[in-house]
């Protein structure tokens, strides 16, 4: 009886030893697929990829380096920054900017793309969300599949977390995770945190290639106040309202937002005070992120669309318009897409000798008849 009792005792043992294996290896292939980049197909406008690190050395090795694209005419121009990424688990935001990437064509001028300017967020999810790790877009290229990641780097690159986050250099204090928030954490420094030396890498490039705009793209809950936004500052807010102006006459609706002198760590903010260019930051809405809705997966990325939110929208308590349409990618993305092409062209009409030509691009129109599938 004893040796079947010990028999079975090791069985149970070996078997326990069994599943743990089985689960460490599924666990470690989970892990390495979030930190295996994205793939993209640069449009034949790249003149050269560079990485953050050129900007600021320690970022070297590290997971809070990312590439940067660079698209350059054949006439000297104005030169343009866009952000993508500052927040992954805002998709429409860096969705926007892996087109640009794909499709952009320049004749005057340079574009700096960083389509993943936290990448060390792309590699894990916000805990006890529920968010999907990827989502897919079945592209002219074939089935694409893209990491959604957390509005947070990385605790595994990042921790701990203070109590209390102090912003560098105002001393503004914040709840202690957002010490790993890109958004927080301009002008950044070069002995900071891995969050702050990404933010202060990303000036240093504005400065030393002398950026004239600089575009950071978000979203935000529906219920959000500050969404289908553009923010800006004093600097930009001329080009701003004009093209917010003209977009409205394409019935495309804009709210437009000031940089708050009193909140610190934000891009336009920092921006404003530590470069030359003409900052802006674009908001739409995006469904996965608010705290209404129901099911939670790689379809509401995609579709937008939210028991929930539908009902929220009759109950008057949502920012933006919301039906039975929802909020897909091709809307969202369109939005982006359409806000940033008009202020590059009210930009270049206000500053002749900094003009930025693009093509290549779709319209918001095109994106909502087509989708974005066309342009993958």
């Amino acid at each position: 009886m004893k040796i079947l009792n010990f028999i079975k005792a090791n069985i149970f043992a070996v078997s326990m030893l069994i599943l743990a294996l089985i689960l460490s290896v599924l666990v470690t292939i989970d892990f390495n697929r979030l930190h295996r980049d994205d793939t993209f197909y640069p449009s034949q406008a790249l003149s050269e990829i560079r990485f953050l690190h050129e900007y600021h050395k320690s970022l070297e090795g590290t997971s809070g380096d990312t590439k940067i694209y660079r698209f350059s005419g054949e006439e000297e121009g104005g030169k343009v920054l866009i952000l993508g990424g500052t927040h992954p688990n805002e998709p429409a935001a860096y969705i926007t900017t892996y087109l640009i990437l794909e499709n952009l064509g320049i004749s005057r001028g340079t574009v700096y793309i960083i389509p993943q300017a936290n990448a060390s967020a792309f590699t894990h999810n916000d805990p006890q969300e529920g968010y999907p790790q990827f989502f897919e877009i079945q592209g002219e290229k074939g089935n694409r599949k893209f990491r959604y990641g957390s509005r947070i780097t990385n605790p595994i690159d990042q921790w701990p977390d203070p109590d209390i986050y102090l912003h560098y250099p105002s001393g503004q204090k914040l709840a202690g995770n957002e010490t790993r928030n890109l958004n927080r954490a301009y002008p950044g420094r070069p002995d900071g945190n891995l969050t702050e030396q990404i933010a202060y890498a990303i000036v240093q490039l504005i400065r030393q290639e002398e950026i004239d705009i600089a575009f950071d793209l978000h979203e935000a809950a529906p219920e959000y106040p500050v969404v289908n936004a553009i923010v800006s500052t004093t600097r930009s807010q001329d080009v701003v309202t004009e093209a917010a102006l003209e977009l409205a006459f394409e019935d495309l609706h804009y709210s437009l937002e000031p940089s708050p002198y009193n909140f610190r760590g934000l891009s336009h903010r920092e921006w404003d005070d530590f470069t030359e260019a003409f900052p802006i930051l674009m908001e739409t809405a995006n469904p996965i992120q608010g705290r209404l809705r129901g099911k939670t997966d790689a379809r509401l990325i995609m579709t937008g669309w939210d028991k929930m939110y539908l009902l929220g929208s009759t109950l008057g308590v949502l920012s933006v318009p919301y039906d039975s349409t929802g909020l897909p990618m091709e809307e969202r993305v369109g939005r982006h897409l359409e806000a940033f092409q008009k202020i590059l062209e009210v930009y270049s009409r206000s500053s002749p000798q900094n003009a930025i030509f693009i093509s290549g691009l779709p319209s918001y129109q095109e994106l909502m008849e087509e989708g974005v599938e066309k342009y993958f």
